[in-house]
């Protein structure tokens, strides 16, 4: 199968560590070769030039700039994303937008297992505007029945963080449209993995980060997406100096910006920015129906290996059965999960722990290789069947899961 694969080549642009199984891709993807030069030569730039860099090298510009590489990924024209912040808080940023937008309704719809961030900030917002809004949320069969006149803004996850089910992104965003409401969508644990059409669904707003399948490194900045029949009439709830029209007139009112720039609040972090581009730059080499065409044997053969070798020892998937209708991740419930999580990881395989049972393993197509699936699901079966996961030091549980 390796043999066979049309992306085995783009492993070399990674380095990855040596006898290490890399199945975490999904929360925090791999380090690309040529990050640290890049972040160099920012580093060394700014030694040389100074503040003058903001101009010699035009790192005012690299939010737009970032963003177009990420447009081409999602669906989107350029012009319509741009690097920003974090996702919580470009989540809040269109959030309110999506409030204004759609005067006279009250409610942030949205699924039960959302994302917790996404319902925390959700509420945080509720909570700003004194109770006038209302946090709805739904499980997600019953999502289209729950659209009612009400309803402002449906707010998703494309990918679910947990299970990895897909929703079916262009049936609910029309679903939105006949009632009425703007569909916001978080692609955190789809871009980069699968192609996305933004515009051609119609989707109105959208967030993702940087860091997962986008290689951005840890803390990578966001994006959002505005689509453009919307980005003349949003008036950004923060409104910092750098979505003005003229940031360096400093002028005491406030003027946003005629492009998608509107949305940005402060500094562009530079250093931050640079190693997002050069995680994004690969995908300019990708066919991303490749990527996803490997996605999908990936998950599809660690299903049927995790049901020939580790049948009776526990498991139980937690993720649809069909990897078509999955993003590139299969998850499994255990008793145990945190515990032989940590014992897969003490030898080498590395996937992550979602509570309160879920073991998580993700398949970055352009690093993870077949013959890794078949070594973690080996590894897994030892764990299992020996139950070396009950050794004390395995269930000690550090912060980060």
């Amino acid at each position: 199968m390796d043999a066979r694969d049309p992306l085995a080549g783009c492993r070399q642009w990674f380095a990855l560590p040596p006898d290490v199984i890399y199945l975490d891709g999904n929360s925090l993807g791999a380090l690309p070769a040529t990050t640290p030069a890049r972040v160099a030569r920012v580093v060394e730039d700014w030694g040389r030039d100074l503040i003058g860099g903001w101009n010699r090298h035009d790192w005012i510009g690299w939010p737009r700039r970032v963003g177009d590489r990420v447009a081409r990924l999602v669906g989107a024209q350029p012009g319509e994303v741009i690097v920003a912040d974090s996702t919580s808080v470009n989540l809040f940023k269109l959030l309110a937008a999506a409030l204004d937008l759609a005067r006279g309704r009250r409610v942030i719809l949205s699924e039960a297992d959302n994302f917790p961030t996404d319902l925390h900030i959700a509420h945080g917002l509720r909570r700003l505007l004194a109770d006038t809004v209302e946090v709805r949320t739904v499980e997600a069969a019953a999502l289209p029945a729950a659209l009612d006149g009400d309803v402002a803004v449906v707010m998703l996850t494309h990918v679910n963080y947990r299970t990895g089910a897909m929703h079916d992104m262009a049936a609910l965003t029309a679903a939105a449209h006949v009632a009425g409401a703007l569909a916001l969508w978080a692609l955190s644990h789809s871009a980069g993995a699968m192609p996305l059409a933004l515009n051609e669904a119609g989707v109105d707003l959208a967030v993702g980060g940087g860091y997962k399948f986008l290689n951005g490194g840890p803390g990578a900045p966001a994006y959002l997406f505005v689509a453009e029949r919307w980005r003349g009439r949003i008036q950004p709830a923060l409104s910092g100096w750098m979505g003005h029209a003229r940031p360096f007139d400093f002028a005491t009112a406030y003027e946003p910006a005629a492009g998608i720039e509107r949305l940005l609040v402060g500094t562009p972090p530079v250093l931050s920015l640079a190693a997002l581009d050069a995680g994004v730059e690969m995908f300019d080499r990708v066919d991303l129906r490749l990527v996803r065409a490997k996605s999908i044997a990936l998950g599809g053969l660690f299903r049927r290996l995790v049901e020939q070798e580790c049948r009776g020892l526990g498991l139980r998937l937690v993720s649809p059965a069909d990897p078509e209708r999955c993003g590139s991740q299969v998850s499994y419930a255990h008793p145990d999960g945190y515990a032989i999580v940590q014992a897969l990881i003490d030898r080498g395989v590395i996937g992550d722990f979602r509570a309160p049972d879920v073991l998580r393993f993700g398949f970055a197509p352009l690093y993870v290789r077949h013959v890794d699936v078949f070594d973690a699901v080996i590894a897994l079966r030892e764990i299992l069947a020996t139950r070396a996961y009950d050794a004390p030091r395995f269930r000690l549980r550090a912060l980060v899961t």
